[in-house]
């Protein structure tokens, strides 16, 4: 790519890896579950109004709003709520890519690369460095929903790459229709109706500006100029640069909430990172499950939302 626009995805990256500290900043008195309802609310309007429907049946846009945003970012903000750092949180939804590949080969019959088999076996290595030495300050119930985020992540992969639906922010918009009602009355069930009144009657300056950042910048301002930039460039070129997000979070963590990765975490994330790194090396055949993988959330969707971020 040229400067400019590797510009743009560093750009990109740094506001999705930033879009984790946002999150947890901005969660503090609202309940996860109605959280995500609310930033959903935003990503669809008015953007609804002014974005084409993606050419797909109902269906299958539904079915990608479901484990691409509704259950990717309930367990992510589950996760974060249950005492997940944002840093540690932005590096474990990487495991999507190993999903995406083991879902894909044993879904769509899509037998992966050798190159691909080390990638994952590289990754889940990783994984398990940051499962075994994550320390006291995280527990496991914490890490193990955001696992069931990436694997949500995971399964709108292949579901996008089965449908092969033209993504774009026209998908990232119209699949967000699902989320924000049945998330609210979750939050009714889970929460209670206080809770969400509280909430909502309360709804903190801090809570507003980070909707505004993670709807805003991290979805459609992120999602416009990444898609852009996969107009112009090969998957190979752009994709990889996501991989910036996770740095960007656990710097950003440690810098402003004084969260220092311990050594397991930084050795096993190292770990996980290569392995990504890895499965998503360019081949001559089996890319597309690779250019899938990566693209993260949401909040992303070209085939497939590296935050959200999100990736």
């Amino acid at each position: 790519m040229n400067l400019r626009d590797s510009l743009l995805a560093a750009l990109v990256a740094t506001i999705w890896g930033f879009n984790f500290v946002v999150i947890d900043w901005g969660m503090d008195d609202v309940p996860p579950l109605l959280f995500v309802a609310i930033r959903f609310t935003a990503v669809v309007l008015p953007a609804i109004l002014l974005v084409p429907r993606p050419d797909a049946p109902w269906r299958t846009i539904a079915a990608i709003g479901v484990f691409m945003s509704l259950g990717q970012f309930a367990f992510l903000y589950l996760a974060m709520a249950a005492g997940m750092p944002p840093g540690l949180a932005a590096l474990v939804l990487q495991a999507q890519v190993v999903f995406t590949i083991v879902i894909a080969a044993g879904a769509l019959r899509e037998v992966p690369t050798p190159v691909q088999v080390g990638g994952v076996v590289i990754g889940t290595a990783g994984l398990v460095v940051v499962g075994l030495g994550r320390g006291g300050h995280v527990p496991l119930a914490a890490l193990v929903l955001c696992l069931a985020g990436a694997l949500s992540w995971g399964v709108g992969n292949v579901v996008a790459r089965a449908a092969r639906v033209p993504g774009g922010l026209s998908l990232t918009v119209w699949s967000a229709l699902v989320v924000p009602v049945p998330l609210l009355v979750l939050s009714l069930v889970v929460d209670g109706p206080g809770a969400v009144t509280a909430a909502l009657s309360g709804f903190s300056w801090q809570a507003a500006v980070s909707t505004l950042y993670t709807a805003g910048l991290a979805s459609l301002v992120g999602y416009g100029i990444f898609n852009g930039l996969l107009v112009r460039w090969p998957s190979s070129a752009v994709v990889p640069w996501v991989l910036l997000a996770p740095v960007v979070a656990m710097a950003s963590a440690w810098a402003l909430l004084g969260q220092r990765p311990n050594a397991a975490e930084l050795g096993g994330g190292a770990l996980l990172l290569a392995g990504v790194l890895v499965a998503l090396r360019p081949a001559r055949t089996a890319t597309r499950v690779r250019e899938a993988a990566l693209e993260p959330v949401p909040e992303r969707q070209r085939v497939g939302h590296v935050s959200g971020v999100g990736r």
